[in-house]
């Protein structure tokens, strides 16, 4: 069994797999350094195993095209890693977290860097934050793009409005990827907020909530086998 843990900066998701090859383990991507401590700690003392934290140091089996590979977040790694596994290239990855954050791989699995939003949760947030008049807000699709209300005007700017940007984002993505000689990439979503997104885009193929966890586990299972190999 792998216990795979998805530390963010707003929410931390837990994933059990269980596989007949696989010993027990726990792999960590996380993107909070502090808590990366703290969940270590627990796998030692409760699971009496070593941890394995996910980073550009390991053997991914993609090559990150990146002016430093140290510098790419954990989760942006792993969505890389189960995005090519899963549906093969090119791809462009919408994470829907904190961040929104557009990850780019190659017909042949390189990784080749990425764009950086603020979440659409993190846009609401900051919209309350400093505007004294805005509500805290329910982030859910109003029935009209024109509100009658302050909380309908609000969900109409920031969710359709992420959307529009989202697929502006991803059409100069595509006519980037095409004039370095790739073919259009197939788009993927993950992260809090896919299916929601999802479900009011034509861009979005699918919806994978699960990615990161996915890609702890197959990177877990990956530098399992070449430990297992060395000793054999």
């Amino acid at each position: 069994m792998l216990l795979a843990i998805d530390i963010g900066n707003t929410h931390t998701v837990f994933g059990i797999y269980r596989n007949a090859k696989l010993i027990d383990g726990v792999g960590i991507s996380s993107v909070v350094p502090n808590l990366t401590d703290v969940f270590s700690v627990m796998a030692r003392k409760y699971f009496g195993v070593e941890p394995l934290i996910i980073s550009s140091s390991l053997n991914l089996g993609i090559k990150i095209n990146y002016d430093d590979p140290n510098s790419v977040g954990a989760d942006r790694i792993c969505n890389a890693v189960a995005g090519f596994a899963t549906f093969g290239g090119p791809l462009i990855i919408i994470d829907f977290g904190t961040a929104t954050t557009y990850d780019v791989v190659s017909a042949i699995g390189d990784y080749l860097g990425g764009v950086i939003a603020p979440g659409v949760e993190t846009s609401a947030v900051d919209l309350h934050r400093r505007a004294a008049m805005l509500p805290k807000i329910e982030l859910h699709f109003p029935k009209t793009i024109v509100g009658r209300d302050t909380v309908s005007a609000m969900q109409a700017g920031i969710l359709f409005g992420a959307v529009d940007a989202m697929e502006g984002m991803v059409g100069r993505i595509q006519k980037e990827l095409q004039k370095s000689g790739e073919k259009k990439a197939t788009v993927i979503a993950t992260g809090g907020f896919s299916q929601l997104m999802a479900g009011h885009s034509t861009t979005i193929a699918k919806s994978v909530p699960s990615l990161v966890l996915d890609g702890v586990r197959l990177i877990y299972e990956k530098t399992h086998h070449l430990s297992a190999r060395r000793k054999a």
